[in-house]
């Protein structure tokens, strides 16, 4: 195993939540559990920047749909006409969060609840997985 000092390690959790939440594939829950299985103290603190990274990710995606044209019909746009922007919550789910994010931007939902919601969803996943890691 590589030696990474925790800044080095909070970096790449970073890097990895970010792109994990765009269009490309990325696995930050492994990065997640690889820093807090070696720097334990460094909990809080991987769960906000892992939240925070993920988030902005997010944020990209629904810039990207923002920029689409607008003849575009799926099922993630009609989940969340349906549901609106608490949808959101669930975009932490591979594929379909990623589908949901950029379906925000194509409907020109409001950014601003839309990075919040993003942000607790997020949040409240990587809090479960790190949590139920350390038990």
């Amino acid at each position: 195993m590589l030696d990474f000092s925790p800044g080095t390690a909070l970096w790449s959790l970073a890097a990895s939540a970010f792109v994990s939440a765009t269009l490309l594939p990325g696995s930050s829950e492994v990065v997640l559990v690889a820093l807090l299985a070696k720097f334990p103290a460094l909990f809080w603190q991987a769960i906000l920047i892992a939240t925070l990274a993920n988030t902005l990710g997010g944020m990209t995606s629904l810039l990207v749909g923002r920029l689409l044209p607008r003849k575009i019909d799926h099922a993630a746009l009609r989940w969340l006409e349906r549901y609106g922007t608490w949808a959101l919550l669930l975009s932490w789910v591979p594929l379909i969060g990623d589908a949901l994010c950029v379906a925000a931007g194509w409907l020109r939902l409001n950014a601003w609840h839309c990075a919040l919601v993003l942000a607790l969803g997020k949040f409240a996943r990587y809090l479960v997985l790190a949590s139920g890691w350390q038990w």
